[in-house]
């Protein structure tokens, strides 16, 4: 129940794309909220991108809309993150969560709100 599989990570220079992706087991990713969140040594877990189960509605921190497009591919059981225009900053290791439950408001963007985790998948981009 619930473990999430990540890939698609690597190092890249400024300006270039990443997908990493993520499939979760044992059930349709549909049926979860999924996101992506990243973190830095030293620093709490930041959200980056969520999809809402059902709709898909999508949600992005400020410091990566337009660059990043989280997405849903129910035919393979996946979840995307189409990373664009990649700066020096972005360098993290990403991390996949996703929930069943439902999430009012903002609270999307807490790593709280979710119980199911990826590994993580380091991405570099350098300068």
């Amino acid at each position: 129940q619930g473990q999430l599989v990540e890939s698609g990570g690597g190092l890249v220079q400024a300006g270039d794309s990443l997908r990493p992706s993520c499939a979760p087991s044992g059930r349709p990713s549909s049926s979860y909220t999924m996101a992506w969140l990243r973190q830095v040594p030293g620093k709490e877990r930041e959200f980056e991108a969520a999809i809402r189960s059902g709709g898909g509605s999508t949600y992005y921190a400020d410091s990566v809309k337009g660059r990043f497009t989280i997405s849903r591919d129910n035919a393979k059981n996946t979840v995307y993150l189409q990373m664009n225009s990649l700066k020096p900053e972005d360098t993290a290791v990403y991390y996949c969560a996703a929930t069943m439950r439902f999430l009012g408001g903002s609270y999307y963007q807490k790593q709280g709100a979710y119980e199911h985790w990826g590994q993580g998948t380091q991405v570099t981009v350098s300068s």
